[in-house]
């Protein structure tokens, strides 16, 4: 998301309720920025269930049965070793590694294929230009709306967002579509 217009708030109610009206309204690309967890705000955001635990499933089973694998042919093929009259193949004696590889294996693909989704690291961001963000990490509640968002359109919703209690409303340093580009596209209100 390329956050363009960024509102604050000063209380979570007040930024589900915007979410809300923004949504009713026809805005569909929102995002929020909180100091803590607020309850209900992915419900509002519409936000889907993240596909990041079926992207990491296939990682987990590679690596817990390539392991599984690596000890059956270990032990029972290349070098069978009769340790204590167990057979080659000791399906118990294998499953506490290849647990643990299944576990390091899933983990692993999680942050990686987790920083890759979230197009980290990033060095630069405009939404750190804007005055009193750093506010998000302490007691303040930010609303933005990407600039793709066809319903975004300079002069009509700077006071739609200050009519929802919004106490600051700010532009980031990307320049905004201009409301004929924005009217052109089907998207002004």
């Amino acid at each position: 998301m390329k956050p363009a217009l960024l509102a604050e708030f000063e209380t979570p109610e007040a930024l589900l309720s915007a979410i809300e009206a923004l949504h009713a309204r026809g805005y569909r690309k929102l995002d929020a920025f909180t100091p803590y967890p607020v309850h209900g705000l992915e419900k509002a955001l519409r936000l889907p269930r993240s596909k990041l635990p079926w992207m990491v499933l296939p990682f987990a089973l590679t690596g817990g049965g390539g392991c599984y694998s690596l000890q059956l042919y270990l032990n029972g093929i290349d070098y069978p070793i009769n340790v204590g009259g167990r057979p080659p193949h000791s399906a118990p004696a294998f499953i506490p590694i290849t647990f643990e590889m299944l576990v390091l294996s899933a983990a692993l693909a999680g942050l990686i294929l987790f920083l890759v989704l979230c197009r980290l690291p990033e060095l630069h961001h405009p939404i750190f230009e804007v005055e009193g963000f750093d506010r998000a990490s302490q007691d303040r509640f930010w609303l933005a709306i990407d600039e793709r968002d066809a319903k975004l359109v300079r002069g009509h919703t700077e006071p739609e967002l200050q009519g929802l209690g919004a106490s600051r409303v700010a532009w980031t340093s990307n320049p905004p579509r201009p409301p004929s580009e924005a009217t052109a596209g089907g998207g002004a209100p």
